[in-house]
């Protein structure tokens, strides 16, 4: 038995004797986004104009930042902050039509995209984009007119960093500054435990061949998704495992976090508020305005 071979026998013992299921929070948490390969093939899916399941596709942002814009009340020179602003395509958009914006992600691969695409579209001096995690971000008091966070991202952190997110948020805004938030609709998630497979040789999981195994959980009384996906590289035998985890929230509960932390004014929007979004229906966008 060669070195390789032997590895991978190994890691299939390993795989044989994971843990049945995850113990929610436990161990690690939600993509490797800052790892810069990681980094570099998630970019990749962001700006795959076939699927949206990084990124949404041009016409529909486009349609989206015409919401957000009429929503928001925005003008140009208004401060607006992109919270996990990934390659920027909303944050250098809205710089373009005026506002001077602030992004905050932690892909590398990301930041540089939102750069090079500012100063392509000659905004560079109306954006400032950070390479940080968003729960270390210093945010400044009462200096944002809006702000942005989009497409999930606040479901991948434990519910007292979103209430702490929230809170950040709100101290950064000025008095009657407005958050748009955009999560999954609870009664839309998937919460069948389940399982699949599948081989490739290039995509978000690496670029040399891969066998790809996935696990679903449901957690009923914390409203937790949690996908666990083992992902073996063929050539090397060497086995990833990452853990994801989409905390859901029903109406009433994120709509009280958001009251908690100096919002008040919390619009709620089923279906996308109605725009022509390929999976609209698994959304609900929240708008909701700090205390004046």
């Amino acid at each position: 038995m060669n070195q390789i071979e032997h590895r991978l026998t190994q890691t299939l013992w390993k795989l044989y004797n994971r843990p049945q299921r995850p113990a929610p929070w436990k161990q690690g948490g939600n993509l490797p986004w800052n790892e810069p390969d990681f980094s570099r093939r998630m970019l990749r899916e962001h700006l795959d104009q076939g699927h949206g399941a990084a990124s949404r596709t041009d016409k529909e942002r486009a349609i989206q930042l015409d919401w957000l814009w009429d929503k928001l009340g925005l003008r140009a020179g208004d401060q607006v902050l992109d919270v996990t602003c990934g390659p920027g395509l909303y944050a250098v958009e809205l710089a373009h039509r005026g506002c001077v914006v602030t992004g905050v992600d932690f892909s590398p691969a990301s930041i540089d995209h939102a750069r090079n695409l500012a100063d392509a579209r000659g905004v560079t001096t109306r954006c400032t984009f950070t390479e940080q995690d968003v729960r270390q971000f210093d945010y400044p008091v009462a200096a944002y007119g809006a702000a942005l966070f989009l497409y999930g991202q606040l479901s991948v952190f434990q519910r007292d960093e979103t209430q702490y997110l929230l809170k950040q948020i709100a101290r950064a805004l000025k008095p009657g500054g407005k958050l748009c938030v955009e999560l999954l609709n609870v009664d839309r998630l998937d919460k069948t435990e389940s399982n699949w497979w599948y081989t490739g040789n290039t995509g978000l999981w690496g670029d040399t061949p891969f066998l790809h195994l996935g696990e679903r959980f449901w957690e009923a009384e914390s409203q937790l998704v949690m996908e666990r996906f083992q992902i073996i590289h063929l050539e090397s035998g060497q086995m990833d495992e990452i853990l994801l985890y989409d905390q859901a929230y029903a109406i009433p509960t994120m709509t009280a976090m958001m009251e908690a932390a100096g919002f008040e004014a919390v619009e709620t929007h089923t279906h996308w508020a109605g725009l022509p979004l390929y999976d609209a229906d698994e959304w609900v966008v929240y708008v909701a305005e700090k205390h004046a």
